[in-house]
């Protein structure tokens, strides 16, 4: 079955492009600007690589493993070598599916993977590496009716952004805003935009001013304005057919760093 499920990935991200967000949504051509490398391997510890984070050393980056993974952070560096692994205390990992930090050290975990829909309360935790102290974050979707698979997320001005696959027969993602504070929330959609491939991770620019969505075979960006995160100003998009891709990352406000779940780190590069 898994080989089935890789296999359907696999055809679904070489044919993916950016023609219907052309058309839809207005996106902007930017594949010319952008120059995409692999890098490296990842550490073989890391071996379903499904969120990334910047590191607490200089060109380190966090990563975790999938659903079934140990409750643990990976440090390494950009030649793949593993510097560091930390265990989450006070963590499962159900279905670790994305990584986001603030600027105060945190690093928010999303334990919120849904393929099957049938967790109805879902889970984010918030940890310190400094000083491995961890909190626990739990929601629930306000409408059951379009209960989503999460598997993308990041911090933006004291909120955490959540951005489901599109799963739905509409082929709609949408996004949901829950507090960056421990606690226990019910969530509804604040907006929602068609697209035609599922969504895997979520990263924000370090200026605050782009954020972006991996999917399976392309990068969508967006502009953002202060508060004001939603789906109304699309920037640009690019093909990113690199098999089974659900990390990315900024590395400054336009290159972006992406691994794979076959091990891979790419950089792309804008020029």
């Amino acid at each position: 079955m898994n080989k089935l499920i890789y296999l359907w990935l696999a055809v679904k991200t070489v044919f993916c492009t950016c023609q219907p967000d052309h058309r839809t949504n207005d996106f902007k051509k930017v594949k010319r600007h952008y120059k995409i490398s692999k890098i490296g391997k990842l550490p073989a510890v890391a071996s379903e690589s499904s969120g990334l984070a910047i590191g607490n050393e200089p060109s380190t980056f966090w990563t975790h493993n999938d659903s079934g993974g140990k409750p643990e952070l990976y440090l390494f560096d950009l030649q793949g070598h593993l510097r560091n692994t930390k265990p989450v205390p006070d963590a499962k990992n159900t279905d670790w599916e994305d990584l986001a930090q603030d600027t105060t050290g945190h690093i928010y975990i999303g334990d919120f993977g849904n393929n099957a829909s049938k967790r109805s309360i879902l889970s984010i935790y918030k940890f310190n590496p400094a000083d491995n102290r961890t909190e626990q974050i739990t929601f629930r979707y306000q409408n059951t009716a379009q209960t989503a698979d999460c598997e993308s997320f990041f911090y933006h001005r004291g909120s955490l952004y959540l951005f489901s696959k599109n799963r739905g027969k509409d082929k709609s993602v949408r996004m949901y805003r829950i507090p960056a504070e421990k606690g226990d929330y019910t969530i509804s959609a604040s907006d929602s935009i068609r697209i035609n491939t599922q969504v895997t991770s979520a990263a924000v620019s370090p200026d605050g001013k782009t954020f972006a969505l991996l999917t399976y075979g392309k990068v969508l960006l967006f502009e953002t304005s202060g508060d004001n995160v939603d789906f109304s100003k699309p920037k640009g998009c690019f093909r990113f057919s690199r098999k089974q891709s659900e990390a990315i990352e900024f590395l400054n406000n336009t290159d972006m760093l992406m691994t794979n779940e076959q091990g891979n780190i790419y950089r792309t590069t804008f020029r």
